[in-house]
């Protein structure tokens, strides 16, 4: 039996009982601008696919690269607040990723940190590759890493069971999953995708909230930033999030 989700109240702060929050300073602040340096020398000329964009915080620095931008969000609130920030430079398309029907494809896609919510990533993922993305364009996929060091700090403390567990926080934020690199990867051959590029996205060794704190100091400077964000790129599975560039596959 399927059951219903609302989208809107696992996305928002304000209504989750839970202590964690959901979006930190941490994550627009520092993992959004590295997330798109990630991206930048794969992008393809063209058009752009957001699928999970929420009230428009990361598609906000897609537009100083792309004019035509489609996002596909299934919060209906969240689109309304979106389009509040955005106005028409940007489609969207209130919908779920098992139901939408869009009318082309396009030369590049986004999905971030939006997989480990997902019922059936697997099937999402095989739309992507089959009906939704160019002959030649390129899937940018990124999701929180389970064995990232501020989990693996969290698992000895005992604050959480094992690295890929799912909180009670996040479960009730709508995640199904905690990706490793490997478990990632796996899903997007699963769905046919060709994985072109792996990578991690920022050293963390500390949890979003304590980050929030100390972005708020002058303790952690632009240089120790850059140094966390170059160190992902070398050991990717102690990341904050894992990164895959994907192809379309047979």
């Amino acid at each position: 039996m399927t059951v219903s989700r609302d989208y809107t109240a696992e996305m928002n702060d304000a209504n989750n009982s839970a202590a964690e929050k959901y979006a930190y300073s941490f994550d627009f602040d520092v993992m959004h601008p590295y997330m798109i340096r990630s991206f930048e020398p794969f992008y393809r000329e063209g058009s752009l696919l957001e699928l999970g964009s929420y009230q428009g915080q990361f598609t906000t620095r897609f537009l100083e690269h792309f004019d035509d931008i489609t996002c596909v969000e299934a919060s209906s609130e969240a689109v309304e607040a979106a389009k509040s920030k955005l106005g028409d430079r940007v489609e969207y398309v209130n919908a779920l990723f098992e139901d939408v029907v869009l009318p082309r494809r396009y030369d590049n896609i986004v999905l971030t940190h939006v997989l480990e919510h997902l019922d059936d990533p697997v099937r999402v993922l095989k739309r992507i590759n089959d009906e939704w993305l160019t002959e030649n364009g390129r899937f940018f996929l990124v999701c929180p890493n389970a064995n990232a060091p501020s989990r693996q700090i969290a698992v000895k403390m005992g604050l959480i069971t094992h690295n890929a567990a799912v909180t009670p926080a996040e479960a009730e934020h709508g995640h199904r999953r905690t990706y490793s690199l490997d478990t990632l990867e796996q899903h997007a051959t699963a769905a046919g995708l060709k994985v072109v590029h792996r990578s991690g996205i920022f050293f963390k060794a500390l949890a979003n909230f304590q980050w929030d704190r100390l972005l708020n100091t002058d303790i952690v400077s632009k240089e120790y930033l850059e140094g966390c964000y170059k160190l992902g790129q070398i050991y990717p599975d102690l990341s904050a999030s894992v990164f895959l560039m994907c192809e379309r596959g047979d």
